[in-house]
């Protein structure tokens, strides 16, 4: 590959790092700008099915307190968001593993990368699994509650009724401009990256979960896009458990060729 233009480089470094970060501490991002961009809080009883036994049921005042204890927290940002720094991670551990030998000795970089690949992967690919479980058991256990009339109902919308959806729209249309930014600095610092389909691949991966997460958090009405939103984070982390086992894969063969080179060493 020809001189890799540095500048340009470090900025697309630079870029999917700061996705990547502002993926991990979106729930404090989002609680942050949930009254300012919702303009005030809206009223769990307005999200309930309009059944008499329910919104009866629902005018006990532990309820109301709880409802206005969480109005005054902020609502959940949901799970979509954060888990796409499962898929994310492979991009920037991946970006990283290419500068590397912009500040590494060549050698040391070709010895250190399988090894390197191999822990992180797996370390990842464990992540990623447990999450999706997490996930999965979330998400049941919202469908049972809301189908559960009466009371289960009534327990989903005080626990995940509330989704902050223009705040997570505003992380969301950030995290696109960075990835954006990101493939165009790429691209100037080396055009031949496009060459690279694997990278080309996982780039459009990244990209297509934010469209994901995006049109499941605006399919549904506000009340279940906390269900919406856990699917969506399922499917994210799934593609990204996927990627981190196809490193994983990949990273085998040169630990296996370093071994080799260890038992040559050794006679």
């Amino acid at each position: 590959m020809d001189t890799i233009r540095k500048p340009f480089f470090i900025a697309s470094v630079v870029l999917i790092a700061l996705a990547f970060l502002l993926e991990i501490g979106s729930t404090v991002f989002l609680n942050k700008i949930t009254t300012s961009l919702s303009g005030g809080t809206r009223s769990v009883t307005s999200l309930l099915p309009d059944d008499p036994a329910v919104r009866k049921a629902f005018n006990d005042p532990a309820m109301q307190q709880k409802e206005a204890d969480l109005a005054s927290q902020g609502k959940p940002p949901g799970m979509g968001i954060p888990y796409m720094a499962v898929l994310d991670g492979v991009l920037l551990f991946t970006i990283l593993l290419t500068g590397s030998g912009l500040v590494l000795d060549q050698a040391v970089v070709a010895n250190a990368q399988g090894c390197l690949s191999l822990i992180v992967s797996l370390l990842s690919l464990i992540a990623g699994i447990v999450s999706i479980i997490t996930a999965l058991v979330l998400v049941i256990v919202m469908i049972s509650l809301l189908l559960a009339v009466p009371f289960g109902t009534i327990a989903y919308m005080i626990l995940y009724g509330f989704f902050d959806v223009d705040g997570a729209s505003v992380v969301l249309s950030l995290l696109m401009v960075l990835k954006i930014a990101f493939v165009v600095t790429l691209i100037l610092s080396q055009q031949r990256f496009i060459e690279r389909k694997g990278l080309m691949l996982l780039i459009g991966c990244s990209l297509l979960a934010n469209v994901v997460i995006s049109f499941l958090q605006g399919f549904l009405p506000g009340f279940l896009v906390s269900i919406t939103d856990g699917i969506a984070a399922i499917l994210v982390a799934l593609c990204g458990v996927i990627w981190w086992l196809i490193l994983l894969i990949g990273a085998i063969p040169a630990i296996i060729k370093m071994l080799g080179l260890l038992k040559l060493a050794k006679r």
